[in-house]
């Protein structure tokens, strides 16, 4: 009897190691890669290489902007397709995504640029958020006033209306965001893409993520649907509202998305990719300036000269600060936010830097090499504002700055992130002086989520 169940367990054991077996073989079988495939680390057995730790400072790749024709797509990423379900303008493709995009640029261009109301929305925003960092008593972490005052910009122009910063429900979105963004980037919420139908129902990092999500939705929801109770058609307000009346316009197109759910996602794309990237490279800037005082004194001295104390800063004086833009200019390039954009997808077989790229492959554009190309900075390890001077002392601009990506998929809100940048961070410096936390020695190593952003840190107002 003993004998015929050692037997009998002996059987599982072989059945089990041959169906292990077989899965390994179909696996390797399944990712062979075809001749002439780009080179990379050794993938392991159906996990990929979301452990292998490669670091975005060390993936150095030709870039794409050569190649606009053949990585318009993005792939599906199911980490992200369970919120963004492959809708709006970040995730879609084909008609959908050039119709939402164009919807989004014309928006952009009706409700901001063309009438002057986004500089004075920043400008006035500006006052809220200074009013706000002075009401600080000692060192405090600026991250959340920072992302308040941003997140405020696009609320003006989604809803129409800015949150006041104590209310505790914005609040709650924004530190459900944050968690979510910085969450992303773990690798055991990346086990989620290799494994999504397994991964739906264990605990880990991933269910927060979609738990954030969710929440951030129901409050989208709520906005969208007191849009509706008082919708005017033929007086848009904001973004919702034109939105709305696209909807009705498009409803002989139902291919280009102009639907409830997509609106959803949309003004999620909107607080995600407007309000994050600006705040992260605000907090960047800040950083910089207390870890470089002698770069935060020339630009105040600029401010100083310029606009004085007297006024605010506007988007006309930009052209007579040079030092400022570069010192702006120096910090998306280190602060380098987004080193690996957001992943395309091959829509035919391409050849690229002599390798062979086949439809459906899944590329990632490594915007950190250029950024930090020997070849075109001079000192690209350093902090350095004279990459983005002259000899005559002029702004110069430079063809390997590509913060905000670059060809079909670039970002769309790169004019208000311009906006927000100067206004925002030349508000801040003529009206403090910024410095460490005492006896806080101050790291300029980051985090890496769905964006690089700085670590925690507190810092000391002192008004001038």
């Amino acid at each position: 009897m003993i004998f015929y169940y050692l037997l009998e367990y002996a059987d599982f054991k072989y059945c089990l190691m041959v169906v292990l077996l077989l899965l390994l073989l179909t696996d390797i079988i399944k990712n062979k890669n075809p001749p002439r495939f780009p080179p990379g680390p050794w993938p392991l057995p159906f996990l990929g290489n979301v452990f292998t730790g490669l670091h975005f400072r060390t993936i150095d790749k030709e870039a794409l902007v050569t190649q606009l024709d053949s990585f318009p797509d993005r792939p599906v990423i199911p980490l992200f397709y369970k919120a963004f379900k492959g809708l709006g303008v970040i995730s879609s493709n084909g008609h959908l995504w050039r119709a939402q995009r164009k919807f989004v640029v014309t928006h952009l261009r009706t409700f901001g640029e063309a009438k002057k109301n986004l500089e004075t929305s920043i400008q006035q925003e500006s006052v809220f958020l200074c009013d706000a960092f002075k009401e600080e008593g000692g060192p405090f972490e600026p991250h959340f006033l920072l992302i308040s005052a941003v997140s405020n910009i696009i609320s003006s122009l989604m809803f129409g209306h800015r949150f006041n910063y104590h209310d505790e429900r914005f609040q709650k979105i924004l530190r459900l965001d944050a968690e979510a963004i910085i969450l992303s980037g773990n690798p055991q919420a990346l086990l989620y893409n290799a494994f999504p139908r397994l991964f739906e129902y264990l605990p880990g990092p991933h269910q927060k993520i979609f738990a954030n999500y969710e929440k951030i939705v129901d409050f989208l929801k709520d906005e969208i649907k007191k849009h509706k109770e008082d919708w005017d058609p033929s007086d848009p307000r904001d973004y919702i509202d034109a939105y709305l009346a696209e909807m009705e316009k498009k409803k002989s197109d139902p291919e280009a998305g102009f639907n409830m759910e997509t609106l959803v996602v949309a003004t999620l794309d909107m607080l995600e990719a407007g309000s994050e990237s600006t705040a992260t490279t605000l907090r960047w800037g800040l950083l910089f300036m207390m870890k470089y005082p002698h770069i935060q004194e020339k630009v105040q001295a600029e401010i100083d000269r310029v606009i004085g104390q007297s006024r605010q800063p506007t988007l006309d004086d930009r052209a007579n600060m040079p030092y400022t833009e570069a010192v702006i200019h120096e910090t998306q390039r280190m602060g380098n936010i987004v080193p690996l954009g957001f992943p395309k997808k091959a829509c035919k077989d391409t050849t690229l830097g002599g390798y062979f790229i086949p439809k459906g492959t899944t590329v990632t554009t490594n915007l950190s090499s250029v950024l930090n190309d020997k070849s075109e900075w001079e000192t690209p390890d350093t902090f350095n504002p004279g990459h983005f001077m002259d000899d005559q002392g002029k702004f110069r601009k430079r063809d390997a700055f590509l913060p905000f990506s670059a060809g079909r998929r670039s970002c769309v809100g790169e004019p208000l992130a311009r906006m927000e940048l100067f206004l925002f961070f030349t508000s801040l410096l003529q009206q403090f002086t910024f410095s460490p936390e005492p006896g806080v020695e101050l790291s300029l190593e980051g985090q890496l989520g769905f964006t690089y952003s700085p670590g925690p840190y507190r810092l000391c107002v002192s008004p001038r």
